[in-house]
Formats: structure tokens, sequence, C-alpha cells
């Protein structure tokens, strides 16, 4: 636990991720989770992993932006991205952070600036709005449902659900009503214990609580874990309920557990991989060494076999 607080709040720290971008062993540690810096560089990896059975979910990362044209480049460079997987026939769709689009500096610019993709993006292209700490979460849900459900109504987008969060059943609940496609993670932010559960065992009940709502009553479910006993719950949940291949998904983050991944294909499952690229990486590689540590012994033996 003391590894995974001191982990969250490096991720957090200007001075350590300076620090960071400017030291040799911390990139090429980030290179297990980051398939490039670059639309162009990730082009080969989404290929191999198509060649392997998995679809993509590609985030161009960078997050709680108060620069009105680094918002602007975000915006520019999804544009660019969905012209690159159209060219390039790649089985991907995106991943995208409101607090990137502009979500600190006003909602309303999220807001347009979310409206602006999703129509670039549709009809082939889905978006999803990935979830961050629970300062945001209220006005994440908030601008979902109203691309979601407005006068026009932007259905190409689903959402993120946390199931540390304590608000997580009746979010899932209201989403399950809407028709909306739903993500579940457990959440990687360090939240108070008033707003999340603070035990492993409370995280997991709820997780497979709210998977088994998803899994009996949602639109195409996301299962996003590494956890095994979260995966044997699904597979279990699966066979109950007799459902085919094709209503949900598993999802994984790029570079971790990858013989699970190609396991679960193996099995006739469907998977997709979360696939970040982009020079911001040092928040995202931290946050993926605090929920599990052992990712970084799992980094740091690949890298020296490599």
């Amino acid at each position: 636990m003391i590894t995974r607080t001191l982990l969250l709040q490096m991720a957090g720290s200007r001075q350590m991720e300076h620090f960071a971008r400017h030291n040799r062993l911390a990139t090429a540690l980030a290179q297990r989770f980051i398939a490039g810096e670059t639309i162009e560089q990730v082009t080969e990896p989404v290929r191999q992993l198509n060649t392997k059975g998995f679809t993509v979910s590609l985030d161009f990362l960078g997050e709680s932006v108060t620069s009105e044209e680094e918002v602007a480049g975000t915006v520019d460079t999804y544009l660019r991205l969905f012209q690159h997987i159209r060219a390039n026939e790649l089985n991907a769709n995106v991943s995208i952070k409101l607090t990137a689009l502009g979500m600190d500096i006003h909602p309303d610019v999220a807001r347009n600036n979310l409206q602006r993709l999703l129509k670039a993006a549709s009809p082939d292209l889905f978006v999803r709005i990935d979830m961050e700490s629970s300062a945001h979460t209220d006005i994440t849900l908030q601008i979902f449902r109203d691309v979601f459900t407005g006068e026009t109504p932007l259905t190409n987008t689903g959402v993120v659900i946390q199931s540390y969060l304590r608000r997580s059943a009746t979010d899932v609940e209201d989403l399950i009503k809407l028709g909306a496609r739903v993500r579940l993670c457990k959440g990687a932010y360090q939240e108070s214990a008033a707003v999340a559960f603070s035990t492993k065992a409370e995280v997991d009940a709820n997780y497979v609580k709210l998977m088994r709502r998803l899994l009996e009553s949602g639109v195409y479910p996301a299962i996003a874990t590494h956890d095994k006993n979260m995966i044997e719950a699904a597979l279990q949940i699966k066979n109950e309920l007799k459902l085919p291949p094709e209503r949900f998904e598993f999802q994984m983050l790029y570079g971790v557990r990858r013989e699970l991944q190609e396991q679960l294909v193996r099995d006739g499952n469907r998977m997709r991989i979360y696939t970040p690229f982009g020079d911001h990486w040092y928040p995202y590689t931290m946050r993926r060494l605090a929920e599990k540590p052992a990712n970084l012994r799992l980094a740091l033996t690949s890298m020296v076999r490599g």
C-alpha cells in the first residue's frame, strides 16, 4: 500500500516528471507501456496486435490541460488519428480524456470539442470517454449524457466506470437505462475513503457486482482487468448467462500480461488492447506501476532480456 501511494504521489509531481523525461532508464521503462510518441509510430504496433486477433483503443496521452493552445493541438491530433486509422485500415477505436479537451478550462470547451470529434469519427469510429479522478466524475458523466442524448444524439461513444468509487452502482444503473456502452475498470487515482472503497476485497466485490449487471443488461460492456480472479468471474457469469462472445469484450493495457491476453483470444474471447501514445507518458506510466507494483519488476525484466 505504501508503494502504491508513493507511486501515485510521484505521478502528480512535475519535478519527478521533468527528471523522468530526461532519464534514459525511465524512458526505456515507459516503452513497455507506450506504443510510440507519434501517430506514425503506433501503426506497426497496432498492426501486430491486429494480426494476433486483438482490436485496439488508441489513447493520445495528456490530461489536466489548461492551455487553449494545447487543447487545440490535442483535438487536431485526434482528427489526424481518425484519418490515419482509416487510411491504414487499422482495427482500432480511440479513447479520450475530457481534461485533455479543455474541461478544466470550462466544461463547455470540452463538450464542444467532444461533439466536434464525435461528428468527425462518425459513423465508423467509436470514441471512449475515459474516467479520471472523482473530482471529474459528475461533469464527465454530464457531458457524456449531453452528447449521447442531445437534440442530435451522438451515440458513437461510451464511458468508463470505476469499481473503487462508492457511487458506481448507481451510475451503472443509469447508464444501462440510457443504453450506453460502459468500460468497467477498478480505478487508478488516489481517492479518499469518503468516495472510494479502501480495501482490495471491497473493490473486487464491487467489480464483480457491477460486471454481472453489465453482462446481464448492458450494451456490449468492456471488462477491463488484468486480475485473473476477475477474469474467471467474468467467464463464469458468461457461462451462466450463456452469452455468445460478441456480447462483450475484455480489455487490457498495452504491455501488461501479454500471455494472458493471447490465451483469452485463443479461447475464443474478444480482447481489445488499450494502447497509449504521445510524449506525456510519465503520469500514465506511474499509475500503471501503482496499480500493480509488480509491473515494475516485469518491465525491468523485459528491458534486461531485450
